[in-house]
């Protein structure tokens, strides 16, 4: 039978890719490396990943990485404040 269910509140962290950022993405992303200034790789669960400057980079509840389109992120996250 078929339900419903909803995502389970969580916060994550995650930045930008936008293309000049590489030293801030690298330190955010182990996972990372940069191929050429506009294109950026990821070595997630699933293999390797491409992400698109505009896109985000986050960084999931086991501590991996992953690519978010902008549009995709915006809709599934809100800003919270951090203490």
């Amino acid at each position: 039978m078929v339900a419903a269910y909803r995502k389970k509140p969580m916060v994550i962290q995650a930045l930008q890719w936008k293309g000049d950022n590489e030293v801030e993405v690298l330190q955010f992303c182990s996972k990372c490396f940069i191929v050429t200034g506009d294109s950026l790789k990821i070595n997630t669960l699933e293999g390797t990943m491409s992400a698109s400057v505009g896109d985000y980079i986050i960084k999931g509840v086991e501590g991996e990485f992953y690519a978010c389109k902008p549009d995709i992120f915006k809709k599934t996250y809100e800003s919270v404040a951090v203490n």
